[in-house]
């Protein structure tokens, strides 16, 4: 008995100018579920991503999201932004504000949380990300594994039920790769929905439920770790799987 879709895509298109980026897309994402999205750049892998939390438009076709439909109604929009938590490959925090006041700001102007309830959850998520005792620093204080780390706990102040991960390695020094990958495998054991477009083939293989491999805006492969990466029989996916080893 399959679990019901968390997240369906339908027939989705999207173009930029003369660009076709996705075509005809249909998937599902299941609750509680660890996808990989893997593809060469431009394949249409995080713009596939932000269309789930309407950070881009989608031209045609059906998206929903617990039963939201993704639009650009106010009203859903506010709603869908709950629900989805994002964490990106510049990790996009507030130079001025301290870490503790990054992950507390939407907490407190978006739930209406008070600044006690807000800190208390804040400080819990640092320590969960290995972060709390840097609360009170600035992000130029941090090195980029640390500013990540913040930023998967300012995503996760907002208590969504699903965490969208769009390269969140890519911008990092190998050696900080770690302890960003470290953070997201203990936030899927801890049963998390989450969706992450990366190149970090281990994380792939250790961690997801599932592997999709987009190319030239379609959905070329959809399989389980194990048969992604140990019996694959596809010569483009092969090819790919080669170039990223090295």
């Amino acid at each position: 008995m399959s679990t019901p879709a968390f997240i369906t895509v339908d027939n989705v298109e999207k173009s930029f100018g003369a660009h076709h980026v996705l075509r005809n897309l249909s998937t599902h994402f299941e609750a509680g579920k660890v996808t990989v999205i893997l593809g060469s750049s431009g394949s249409g892998k995080s713009t596939l991503l932000r269309m789930l939390n309407r950070l881009e438009k989608h031209d045609s076709g059906r998206i929903c999201v617990d039963g939201i439909e993704v639009s650009d109604d106010s009203r859903t929009l506010h709603a869908l932004r709950r629900e989805v938590g994002m964490v990106f490959q510049q990790f996009n925090l507030f130079p001025h504000l301290t870490v503790l006041d990054n992950v507390t700001l939407a907490p407190r102007r978006v739930r209406g949380l008070s600044r006690a309830q807000a800190e208390s959850l804040a400080l819990d998520l640092l320590r969960k990300v290995g972060m709390e005792a840097h609360a009170h620093k600035h992000p130029f204080a941090l090195s980029g594994g640390q500013q990540q780390r913040v930023a998967i706990a300012r995503a996760l102040a907002m208590e969504p039920k699903v965490m969208l991960f769009d390269e969140p390695t890519s911008a990092l020094d190998p050696e900080m790769v770690k302890e960003v990958l470290d953070v997201m495998k203990q936030l899927a054991a801890s049963g998390m929905t989450m969706i992450v477009v990366t190149h970090e083939m281990g994380f792939a293989r250790e961690v997801a439920d599932r592997v999709l491999f987009l190319n030239q805006g379609e959905i070329l492969q959809d399989r389980t770790p194990e048969e992604f990466f140990d019996r694959q029989d596809n010569p483009r996916i092969r090819a790919f799987l080669g170039q990223v080893a090295h």
